[in-house]
This record gives structure tokens, C-alpha cells and sequence, in this order.
């Protein structure tokens, strides 16, 4: 049995598993447990910044302030946040020939990849971990992933919410295995829940 601390980007985590399912109320903790048994699962840290309304779905905010409510009833569970940053910019319209080019606000999340390194990186440096495991494919975490591994000597994993492994994470990681929809289906969260201000429930559209 290894200590294991999870470091998992929540936005890597939806869109490779949960966008398009029925299964979004997802407990994390539980998935960790499923994904490595028989380890002892410390730390689990969750990346994400906080979203916006958006045309046509104007309660994003408010589904996402909810499930975020819901990962902090995991005891061991920390949240780490960085944030969205829009600006102007301009793109090729798809199917212009001649290309055109049009004036659009660009939306990109900060600070995630930077919080995941920045965090794994000093935990394993304090050796906090016998065991790091990555819950992403995003192959911006490669240097991370090597210098855990081979200068500090840490073996790291891959849980992978994607269908494909991303070839240079597999080249550096310990060990990689695929979040499959089966998983997250067997790893969700009760309809109700309880916390310090009361009950609440998984939202509706979910």
C-alpha cells in the first residue's frame, strides 16, 4: 500500500469524461478509490477557476457553485483555483475561402497547469507522497511528470479522462490507466447531501 496524493485538473477531468454524460455529480474521492485500490489516498487537490454565465445558459454558475459545494464534503479534498481571462482577438472564420478573418472575445483559463506543477512539485520535494498520481492528459505536465520521476526519484501516475493517452505522458509517467465512462458512472454522488449550511441536491439538469 503506497501514499498517494492526487492532483487533478478539473477541466481536463470534464471535458475528457463528463461534458457530454449524464454523469457529472461526480465523487471524486470515490474515483480516486476505484482507480487506485488498495493505495492510501492522502491529498486529493481539484484545479479549476470559476466560470460565468454564458449566452443561453445562464445558470453555469450556479450548477458549478454547487458541485464544487459537493467536493467539499470530501474531508481530504482541497480546491485550488485559478481564473478565466477574455480578450480580443482575430481568427480565421471556418469555411472562408478567401480566409476571413472576424474580431472575437477569447476565453482561456489561467493558472491551472501552473498551481498542478507548482503543487506536485513541492509536495514531492517535502516528500508528502510516496506516490503522485496526475488525474489529466494534458502534455503541458510533461516536465513535472520528469522531474518528480527521474531527478527527484518519485514515481508518478496517469489517470487519463481521455480516450487516448497522450504519447509523450506515456513516454515519462509510472504507470497510466484510462478514466472509462463505467468508472464515473460507479462513482457518483448521492442525490442529496449534507453540510455545514444544510442539504442541497444534484442539480436538476444533471
Amino acid at each position: 500500500m503506497a501514499n498517494v496524493n492526487v492532483y487533478s485538473d478539473g477541466f481536463n477531468l470534464y471535458y475528457g469524461a463528463l461534458k457530454n454524460s449524464p454523469f457529472k455529480w461526480l465523487d471524486l474521492a470515490a474515483l480516486c478509490h476505484r482507480m487506485l485500490p488498495g493505495d492510501a489516498i492522502q491529498l486529493i487537490y481539484y484545479f479549476t477557476a470559476i466560470l460565468s454565465a454564458r449566452p443561453g445558459d445562464p445558470s453555469l454558475p450556479t450548477r458549478q457553485q454547487v458541485y464544487l459545494r459537493a467536493l467539499h464534503t470530501i474531508p481530504n479534498l482541497t480546491i485550488v483555483y485559478g481564473h478565466f481571462l477574455t480578450h480580443p482577438c482575430r481568427m480565421v472564420l471556418t469555411g472562408t475561402n478567401p480566409a476571413k478573418k472576424v474580431w472575437v472575445d477569447k476565453t482561456e483559463e489561467k493558472g491551472s497547469d501552473v498551481n498542478i506543477a507548482t503543487y506536485l512539485l513541492r509536495d514531492a520535494f517535502r516528500a508528502r507522497f510516496e506516490v503522485g498520481v496526475l488525474l489529466t492528459n494534458d502534455s503541458d505536465l510533461l516536465e513535472p511528470v520528469r522531474v518528480v520521476r527521474r531527478d527527484i526519484g518519485l514515481p508518478i501516475g496517469i489517470l487519463n479522462p481521455h480516450q487516448h493517452h497522450s504519447k509523450v505522458l506515456v513516454s515519462e509517467a509510472s504507470f497510466m490507466k484510462r478514466i472509462r465512462q463505467s468508472d464515473v458512472a460507479a462513482c457518483q454522488f448521492a442525490p442529496t447531501l449534507t453540510d455545514g449550511k444544510g442539504q442541497f441536491r444534484k442539480p436538476s439538469t444533471w
